[in-house]
């Protein structure tokens, strides 16, 4: 099974290590873990922690015994993260498969992601969430930025319909890492 939260990326590894580090060594219950997440990372409220917990899991930096979670004696290493998002985060397989058959003058955008997965989005998604398009959206941004931090991705910037910031929007082709795969 793939998950669906995507944190917003940090800035380099060291960083996504620090938010390992604020898993305890000792297990802990979610509500615990999630606390914990809150304070030494300075995230705005639970769900936020609790969406860093299990994307943490699923890269494999953080384990679910049966008396809590606890961190894993692993570094976020760049093989280990692209294994992690190859694995377990959903519409990965679909962003890579896009990012193949990418190019400079065509590069993925998350409008495109989104294009491109918008009938797999799960109906209860589109049912509860009026804005479910612009969430997923933004979900494809960061899903991108994130394949960007393991050199699955590489940025390009484009001419578009994108923010606000003078139309232009970020674009992605293959990176060094799904070049040599």
């Amino acid at each position: 099974m793939r998950i669906k939260p995507v944190p917003e990326p940090p800035a380099d590894l060291a960083e996504l290590a620090a938010f390992q580090r604020a898993v305890p060594l000792v297990p802990g219950s979610t509500d615990d873990c999630c606390a914990r997440l809150r304070d030494r990372r300075d995230l705005p409220n639970r769900q936020r922690a609790n969406d860093w917990l299990a994307f943490l899991r699923t890269l494999g930096l953080v384990r679910e015994t049966p008396r809590g979670f606890v961190r894993a004696d692993a570094e976020p290493t760049p093989e280990s993260v692209r294994s992690g998002l190859r694995e377990g985060v959903l519409f990965v397989p679909e962003a890579l498969s896009l990012l193949r058959a990418a190019s400079p003058a065509e590069p993925v955008t998350p409008a495109t992601l989104l294009a491109a997965t918008r009938e797999s989005v799960p109906r209860h998604d589109r049912a509860r969430d009026p804005e479910w398009e612009r969430s997923w959206r933004d979900r494809a941004d960061r899903l991108l930025r994130w394949l960007a931090l393991v050199d699955l991705a590489a940025p390009v910037e484009r001419d578009g319909d994108g923010p606000a910031d003078g139309g232009r929007e970020r674009g992605y082709v293959a990176g060094d890492a799904l070049s040599d795969a």
